[in-house]
């Protein structure tokens, strides 16, 4: 389990970047209006503009679930569903990954509303209590749409050895460059010699 004040873990890494005001969708939109080549670039980047996907829930950023993808492995991505999920079991169940395998994480996510600027994926891995890795990895900038986008993280290596084996709580963060907590949650995975679960 973490330790106390592991929360602090999950806090972007401070990078000295200070965001611009933020700008409705509305306001980028009918900016510059007399400049024909940017109403079009505007456009094909934007697309056109969608009502709320789920008009029920108030956040403009949803994450519906990340999966992890095995690379060069003849194996089915494992998928954690997020959205409408309950949180608190997903670490009880750990995802299997063999030792020394390629893998990599996707995030499917909504926006809707409003375009978010500067998302960010947050992971810490924790063994025994203790911090072994942080991942704090820039998402980048999205319009909304009907759409989920996807996000797919650099390859990783899983650990391998007796040492390496064993079970990880990963700590996830999704956000921005102004901290709005989009969610947190915890999940875990679990390095063995085989596929066997």
């Amino acid at each position: 389990m973490a330790e106390k004040g592991d929360n602090d873990d999950l806090v972007p890494e401070d990078t000295g970047f200070k965001p611009p005001a933020p700008k409705s969708l509305d306001e980028i939109l009918n900016a510059d209006k007399d400049d024909p080549s940017l109403e079009n670039y505007k456009k094909q980047l934007l697309g056109n503009t969608v009502p709320p996907v789920f008009p029920d829930n108030p956040r403009n950023v949803i994450v519906q679930k990340i999966q992890i993808e095995f690379l060069g492995e003849s194996r089915e991505p494992a998928n954690i569903q997020l959205m409408d999920a309950d949180l608190s079991v997903l670490k009880k169940s750990p995802i299997v990954i063999k030792e020394g395998v390629n893998y990599r994480v996707k995030v499917f996510f909504y926006v809707q509303r409003e375009i978010v600027a500067g998302l960010r994926y947050i992971n810490c891995s924790y063994k025994m209590g203790i911090r072994v890795a942080k991942d704090d990895l820039m998402v980048g900038s999205y319009p909304p749409k009907a759409e989920p986008h996807v996000y797919s993280s650099p390859a990783q290596e899983a650990p391998s050895g007796m040492m390496a084996r064993g079970t990880y709580t990963i700590k996830s963060r999704f956000t921005d460059d102004d901290r709005n907590d989009f969610l947190s949650w915890e999940w875990a995975i679990k390095i063995k010699d085989s596929w066997k679960d």
